[in-house]
Order: structure tokens, then C-alpha cells, then sequence
């Protein structure tokens, strides 16, 4: 690699906060008979249950019951996994009738709870729909089965010279479906934008078993209501993606990134702007680090990048990515970027690397996708993806840090570490607060409502990337006024008036 040398705690406003526990009465719980009309449905290997008549192994039921982070715990006694469309209506019918409720389940890559039962709902599992439908390698519109892998996508894709719109840390297990429910970013936001302007159509299974086929390959279609934008990021509340037809960029002929050191967080937003101005059209990310998260990826054995001496001090860390149609072009910019950056009057950082190789490239990114691992390694992790102005980052981590010294939860007692790193074009902060010893409710409720109440002060959003789910159901008055919630169920009880599509979930 090419190497170049050279907190306030805010105030609150006072908002109402309450775990409330959703009923569940108006449901009824997955019996023998209803494992017996879904057996003529689907194959005797598509359906597990815990009932006397399949007797499934705990075991092979638990991957549905549990989330990836061992944070939410379901009851689900029953899950069922179709392979066509036409096999989650029969389903979605039958429990409409019976009232049973159903949770719609991706990958299970999820940070919010929203793919997991609160009670006893029966699991739909879509990873069994896998099928690519149709690709068009001269418009580059792709339609597929909600249950393809974000990555088996991408892969399918790239011999015809296209990328997906979007890319994840979990691309090897989340499931396009999921990503579309819950309005899934990444770290293509920047460059390609969110799944609202690159999604073209949807097949979605509606509450009462109804196939809505609005999977559409137009660029243009303005002919009333777009409804498919109704159940991007609804989560499976409003009925269960099934089908996608999405808009793939041309892949980049030429790719590049830097990794920089910067001496203080107050240079991260200079630098963004003076970066956004010299690489204009080819930039396609700008990530952040902070100082505590890229000492645990060390730690953890990612990297190192540069080292300790022309680190030195480094409050936080950023990592640019370039695309663009020619080698040569963007190598220029880059090149007169890093050199203005380093013969600055006051340099906005210390020293960084500009990658060489594919093999340094990937090792770049290996530090930033990486991190999510690691939070796992060092205990249970209280992840918070917010949305708040760049300029806030720092703070609200710093304050959360503050919080957990003031009540004594500070060290490896409790708290072992509170770290940030997301994504800085788009003001998504990912916020980590890891617990070494496991979840506990002292923890949880030291930090909630405190981290909504500053998100909120600063005019942000207590989800940016992952949902609502069951987490921050309650928190949702944060982000959303009375009015816009007061829609939000008249709109559910429209598509959902009984209640039976992944309930408990987004609504409070």
C-alpha cells in the first residue's frame, strides 16, 4: 500500500416512554389440525413443528426462535417454508381465517427483534424461495424470489458486468426480501441511493391471502398510487414480500480506497466536504471509524492498515471508496486529493494508505465490514443504528459513555466498551454499547429512553437502516408525531384489520 505521512452533554427534552406489552388475545395459537390443512399445502420436509404429530428437535426449530444475536428469544412452536408464491397465499389465507398470527422471516440478519415471535405466531420462513425469475443484462433489471441471498445475487449478476444497489456486512445470509422490508442501507447508499428509487416492483402476499403482482420492470410508471412503496421498510406488517424486481447498476470499471488517520473528530466533516468536492461523481462511500472501534478490529486481528507510530494519537479513522469508468482518471483525483490534504496550512489528517492491489482493497474493507464480528466476540452488544447530523456523532457516543460512568456500569463489570462507525454520507451512526457479561435489564433501561431522548434532541431518527421491530416499537414517538402515527395505523388497518401480519411489530 501507498503510504502518506503527514463532549458536551446535551440537553433532553421530556418525552413520554413506557414498554408496552402488545395482546395477543385476538390470536390463536398453531394446533394439530392446522398442522394437518398445511401439510396439504406443502411438502412433509417444509413444515417444522414441536407438536406430537412432526415432533421437530428443538433444536432445528431454534435457528427461527432466535435471532442472530442472541438477543430475542421466540415461541414459535411451528414454522413453515414455502417454495412459490402461490403456497404463502394458501398459508396466508388459512391464518386469516383461523386467526393466526404470522411472522414473515429473511435471513434472520435482523438488529430489532422484527423477525422473531413475540408468542406463539407460526414462522414463515422464505429462505426456500431462491429462484432468480429474470435478469436483463441491457437495462439491468433483475426480478427474483424474495428468499435469494444478497450476495448469491450479487454473484449471479456479475458476469454480465452489474452489481447489486446495495451491499451489506450480512450479504452472505440476509435475504432480499428482508432487505426490502426493512428499507435495508449499506454501504452503497451514498452512490446508488436507498430501495425506494431502485426497487421498480413487488409481488407481496396482502393480509387476507390476496397475491398483489406489482412486479414491474418499468423505469416509469406513473399511474396512481405506488403502493409497492407501502411495504418497502414495512417490515412485514402490511403483508409478505415475496417477489422483487430491482434496478442493478453497471459494475465500476475502475475501484479504489483510502484509509485515512484524522487527529480529532471536528476534521471528519471539513474533510467529507473537501472530498466530496474533488472526487465529485466517482465517490461511492465515505465510512466512519472511531478510535475505540478500530482498536478492538486490531485486536480482533483485522489489519493493521498503518501503523502504531504514524497512528499515534488518531481520534477516529475514514475509509473512501471511488468507482467510476477509467483507472487512470480516478487515480488522478485521487492523487491530487491526498496531496492538497497533505500540504494543507492545517492538514485534516495525519497519515493514511491508498490501496495498491485488489488484495489491498479487500483488506480495507475487511476492517470496516469486520466490525460487526468483532462487537460479537467482545460480549452481547446494545446496537443502536440512529440517524443524527455528522456533526452530532461523536457526541451522542461520547454521551452514552458519559451515561454508563455516571450510573456505574463503566468497565468490564458491565460495560466494556461504547464505540460508533457508520456510514457518513447518508448520517447513519452506528452505536455500540457491549455488554461483556450478557444482557441485563439494569443495562437496557440505563440506556433507553436516553439514547432516543438525544437522538431526538438533535432532530434525528431512531432507526436508520434496520427498523422498528419489536425493539424500538415504543421508542417510534421519537422519530414520528402523533399525526403520522394515527396514519400509520389507519393504514394497517387497512391492509391487516385482523391483526394477524407480523403483530407487535413497528406500531406501538
Amino acid at each position: 500500500m501507498l503510504r502518506l505521512h503527514n463532549s458536551i452533554r446535551p440537553a433532553f427534552r421530556s418525552r413520554r416512554w413506557a414498554h408496552n406489552i402488545p395482546s395477543f388475545s385476538h390470536l390463536n395459537t398453531v394446533n394439530e389440525e392446522d398442522l394437518a390443512h398445511f401439510s396439504r399445502i406443502l411438502a412433509p420436509t417444509s413444515i417444522l413443528s414441536t407438536l406430537p404429530s412432526i415432533s421437530t428437535p428443538a433444536d432445528d426449530i431454534a435457528p427461527y426462535n432466535v435471532d442472530w444475536m442472541g438477543k430475542y428469544h421466540g415461541q414459535a412452536n411451528s414454522v413453515l417454508r414455502p417454495r412459490t408464491t402461490q403456497q404463502v397465499s394458501e398459508i396466508v389465507k388459512y391464518c386469516a381465517q383461523r386467526k393466526i398470527g404470522i411472522v414473515p422471516q429473511g435471513g434472520n440478519t435482523g438488529l430489532v427483534g422484527g423477525g422473531i415471535s413475540l408468542q406463539k405466531e407460526i414462522v414463515l420462513s422464505l429462505g426456500a424461495m431462491n429462484n432468480v425469475r429474470s435478469f436483463d443484462p441491457v437495462s439491468g433489471i433483475l426480478v427474483a424470489d424474495a428468499g435469494c441471498i444478497l450476495q448469491s445475487l450479487s454473484e449471479y449478476i456479475a458476469p454480465h458486468n452489474h452489481i447489486m444497489p446495495l451491499d451489506l456486512g450480512a450479504k452472505g445470509s440476509c435475504q432480499i426480501g428482508g432487505n426490502i422490508s426493512t428499507n435495508a442501507g449499506g454501504l452503497r447508499l451514498l452512490r446508488y441511493g436507498s430501495l425506494h428509487g431502485t426497487v421498480l416492483g413487488l409481488e407481496v402476499v396482502l393480509p387476507d391471502g390476496t397475491i398483489l403482482d406489482q412486479l414491474s420492470t418499468l423505469r416509469k410508471d406513473n399511474t396512481g398510487y405506488d403502493l409497492k412503496q407501502l411495504f418497502i421498510g414495512g417490515e412485514g406488517t402490511l403483508g409478505i414480500v415475496t417477489g422483487v424486481s430491482i434496478l442493478t447498476p453497471p459494475a465500476p470499471q475502475a475501484t479504489n480506497n483510502i484509509f485515512l488517520a484524522l487527529p480529532r473528530f471536528d476534521n471528519v466533516l471539513p474533510l467529507f466536504q473537501t472530498v466530496k468536492r474533488q472526487l465529485g461523481e466517482i465517490m461511492s462511500a465515505f465510512e466512519y471509524i472511531d478510535r475505540t472501534a478500530y482498536d478492538m478490529g486490531l485486536q480482533h486481528g483485522l489489519g493493521p492498515l498503518l501503523s502504531a507510530d504514524e497512528v499515534g494519537d488518531s481520534q477516529c479513522f475514514v475509509l473512501v471508496e471511488t468507482s467510476g469508468g477509467n483507472q487512470d482518471h480516478d487515480l488522478e483525483k485521487l492523487n491530487n486529493l491526498l496531496e492538497s490534504l497533505l500540504t494543507a496550512d492545517e492538514p485534516l489528517i495525519n497519515t493514511g494508505v491508498l490501496s495498491q492491489s485488489p488484495t489491498q482493497f479487500n483488506s480495507i474493507w475487511a476492517l470496516r465490514e469486520g466490525l460487526t464480528e468483532c462487537v460479537q466476540k467482545e460480549g452481547k452488544p446494545y446496537k443502536y443504528d440512529v440517524s443524527v447530523p455528522l456533526a452530532d456523532f461523536q457526541i451522542v457516543v461520547d454521551a452514552v459513555r458519559e451515561r454508563m460512568i455516571s450510573k456505574g456500569f463503566y468497565g468490564d463489570h458491565a460495560i466494556s466498551k461504547v464505540m460508533g462507525y457508520g456510514h457518513v454520507g447518508d448520517g447513519n451512526l452506528h452505536l455500540n454499547v457491549i455488554a461483556k457479561h450478557g444482557y441485563r435489564p439494569e443495562l437496557e433501561a440505563a440506556l433507553e429512553p436516553f439514547i432516543y431522548e438525544i437522538v431526538a434532541d438533535r432532530k434525528g431518527s431512531v432507526s436508520a437502516e434496520h427498523g422498528i421491530g419489536s425493539m424500538k416499537r415504543d421508542a417510534l414517538h421519537y422519530s414520528k408525531s402523533d399525526v403520522s402515527i394515527d396514519w400509520m395505523r389507519k393504514i394497517k388497518q387497512v391492509f391487516d384489520p385482523l391483526n394477524i401480519m407480523n403483530p407487535g411489530k413497528v406500531l406501538p
